[in-house]
């Protein structure tokens, strides 16, 4: 990250937080006034200036508030968003908070609750902050329906997407069922260059990639009173279908050599489902005890074909790799709150999770005698877990503070057979302790430290291979969870009832991380190098732009900045952490980035009922450390814009441009001819990539 852009974060802060007094102070949103100074309540004719269809599009606009959908690792409280409806959070993994929350008509919603601390014995796992939604009691059938579709103004075809969802009572039972589709491509284009230490172009290449996708899915949420015990139901089936074609072509630079291609043809079939169950009763006066059941199942199947031809057109090599993945998760676990002492919340939760992973692959290689198998270490596995979690806190409030203690504890077996055979025990201490500080609704510091247990990838136990890279991704049976120390603190402060500003300041203490770790001269495998710690500076902002003479206008503005060390297992020196693959859209908030910056603003016209913006997303180079090669993933700014309206046929209308400049995505690979940076480059590859600006229609209405 150079100075200026560092310099221009630090003065963004600053500026912000010292400055909240710019802003008008117009109406606040509304609270119950229960536990006033933890709970900013926004009933839903707030959002009627931002013409919402769905309780996803309000829970959006709630000002200092970032969805998270939560994740999809092993173990249900570690993986839970940070969205509750009617104070409960759904018993799913597959289907996150943000997909629910766009089943759910926007008429269906009362207010909107953003939750700061202890409230009604709601466990906030983990998170400093939660939405709850509160739907209408006794409201009318409700039906949405949504089409769409997306535009690459690029060589793609068009992409197709719709679904129906209605949300009603069946007797007792209140449910909400949905169905979706979606079939068109993506992919990308560009050029890569190889070029010798001294900076010679030495080869060529163009590239195409197309990736055509065909998907559905099924869902069921359902709820009712069995007497005094509340029952809910959560399921999802879905499938999705996809045949990727790459097309590469090679033109060597130096004298005499001849230009050759490859193509690499994959098929894919990924099958899931989901059912979770939980039941919640008071078992006595002050004690509330919940059981939740949940159970998933997922089989990936792929083949991929990759065919290289020489000058003359003639294939000389074939090399075709089958595969299949099947998981499995069952999770069993008890929530109890026990509110018996004044002042004091009592939560214990006690989890028990069994997981496997069975993959299989079978590789061959024909050079025009025959197809000849090619073994994968650690390709054909079968990984096993058995998992118990259990966690005890009190929460006590002290007029404006409040303090959390907890303890949990972490144990589990993880067996592996097949080509690798293996089996280890763990057992982990998990303590907590949050103190908050909420003199008002306005204000209030955070200050927290626990202990978190990363959950292992199977995927990361089990080897396979990578055409595109001409590389195997080996996998390591003996991989330990990351174990990191969290500190935080922050403070928010609110304006006005749009304004808000949280500043916060973290520092991690890693243990085990998890990196690449070098088994070869050549070859690397996930795996643990050692100590290392991350630290930072986070601020998410809204702001009221009115008082400027835009009317109905808000800028929302998220920055991160971080830094990070770790001793590097191949040059023994410290460096930054490995950071992530790919270039997702639009780019996330949170990795292991040295800065991100993601401005977006807003103006909505109320009488017009049309409403437009623009946003735009900056973040740094990402490295990943390899024995032999460092590979650096970089891209230009982000840019979407979109343009939406209600005011016709009762339906509402939108119309994206979707990374409408359609930024660089740079890839850029230095080889050397040992261990990375402890010998000569070798050479060094530019890749360049782009997959087209995309214009997206969408069409939706209630019914």
């Amino acid at each position: 990250m150079n100075s200026n852009c560092r310099n221009s974060i630090f003065l963004w802060i600053y500026l912000v937080v010292t400055s909240t007094s710019v802003f008008p102070q117009t109406s606040e949103p509304t609270n119950s006034g229960e536990d006033d100074a933890q709970i900013v309540s926004y009933p839903a004719s707030f959002f009627e200036r931002y013409q919402p269809s769905t309780a996803l599009e309000i829970v959006n606009q709630v000002p200092g508030f970032i969805l998270n959908d939560g994740d999809s690792e092993r173990g249900f409280g570690g993986s839970v968003g940070n969205v509750l409806i009617n104070d409960r959070r759904p018993s799913a993994k597959q289907d996150p908070p943000s997909q629910i929350l766009n089943r759910i008509p926007a008429s269906l919603v009362e207010r909107i609750e953003l939750i700061r601390g202890q409230v009604r014995n709601i466990d906030l796992q983990g998170f400093s902050v939660v939405v709850n939604v509160i739907i209408l009691e006794d409201a009318e059938a409700a039906a949405r329906w949504e089409s769409a579709m997306r535009y690459n103004l690029s060589v793609f075809p068009v992409t197709w997407s719709g679904g129906v969802s209605v949300a009603d009572k069946w007797g007792d039972i209140e449910f909400n069922a949905g169905v979706s589709g979606r079939t068109g491509s993506s992919g990308d284009s560009g050029t890569d260059d190889e070029f010798d230490p001294a900076g010679t172009l030495t080869e060529s290449i163009i590239e195409s990639f197309i990736n055509k996708a065909d998907s559905g899915s099924g869902n069921l949420n359902a709820s009712t009173w069995f007497g005094e015990t509340f029952v809910q139901l959560n399921s999802e089936l879905f499938f999705e279908q996809r045949d990727m074609h790459r097309s590469t072509h090679i033109f060597p630079q130096g004298p005499g050599e001849s230009q050759s291609r490859e193509t690499i043809d994959g098929d894919s079939n990924l099958y899931r489902f989901e059912l979770g169950m939980d039941a919640e009763r008071l078992l006595q006066t002050d004690l509330m005890g919940k059981a939740i059941f949940l159970f998933s199942y997922q089989d990936f199947e792929r083949i991929n074909d990759e065919l290289n031809f020489n000058s003359s057109n003639m294939e000389v090599l074939q090399k075709i790799a089958d595969e299949d993945t099947e998981t499995s998760e069952i999770i069993s676990r008890l929530e109890f709150d026990w509110v018996r002492w004044e002042d004091h919340t009592l939560q214990a939760n006690f989890e028990i999770a069994y997981n496997v992973l069975d993959n299989s692959l079978a590789q061959t290689e024909d050079t025009g005698t025959g197809p000849v198998e090619r073994a994968v270490p650690g390709a054909n596995s079968k990984v096993k877990e058995i998992r118990g979690d259990f966690e005890v806190q009190d929460t006590w409030t002290l007029g404006a503070f409040e303090l959390e203690l907890g303890l949990g504890g972490e144990v589990s077996k993880i067996s592996q057979s097949g080509d690798a055979v293996e089996e280890r025990d763990f057992f982990f201490i998990k303590p907590l302790a949050n103190l908050t500080y909420s003199p008002n609704q306005q204000t209030q510091t955070r200050v927290r430290l626990f202990r978190e247990v990363a959950q292992l990838d199977f995927n990361d136990f089990v080897s396979t291979v990578v055409f595109e890279d001409d590389e195997r991704a080996l996998g390591n049976p003996n991989l330990r969870p990351e174990t990191t120390w969290i500190s935080e603190a922050s403070h928010e402060r609110r304006f006005g009832d749009v304004g808000v500003v949280t500043l916060t300041a973290f520092h991690h203490w890693i243990s085990d991380v998890q990196d690449l770790l070098p088994v070869t001269e050549e070859d690397e495998v996930p795996g643990n190098i050692g100590n290392g710690r991350r630290w930072g500076l986070e601020l998410e902002s809204a702001f009221p732009l009115d008082w400027t003479g835009l009317q109905g206008s808000r800028l929302d503005i998220q920055t991160r900045w971080q830094d990070s060390s770790v001793t590097d297992p191949v040059t023994n020196q410290t460096r930054v952490l490995t950071s992530s693959r790919g270039y997702p859209k639009p780019l996330p908030f949170r990795d292991e980035l040295e800065f991100i910056i993601i401005a977006k603003f807003r103006q909505d016209f109320k009488d017009a009922k049309v409403s437009w913006g623009i946003e735009g997303r900056e973040r740094s180079s990402r490295p990943i450390f390899r024995v032999d090669e460092l590979e650096v993933f970089n891209e230009s700014t982000e840019i979407n814009a979109f343009i939406e309206t209600t005011r016709y046929w009762d339906l509402k209308i939108r119309l994206e441009g979707q990374d409408i400049l359609d930024f660089n995505q740079w890839r850029n690979r230095a080889f050397f001819t040992g261990r990375r940076d402890l010998t000569p480059v070798q050479s060094r590859i530019r890749i360049l990539r782009h997959d087209g600006a995309r214009l997206f229609l969408s069409v939706s209405g209630n019914f």
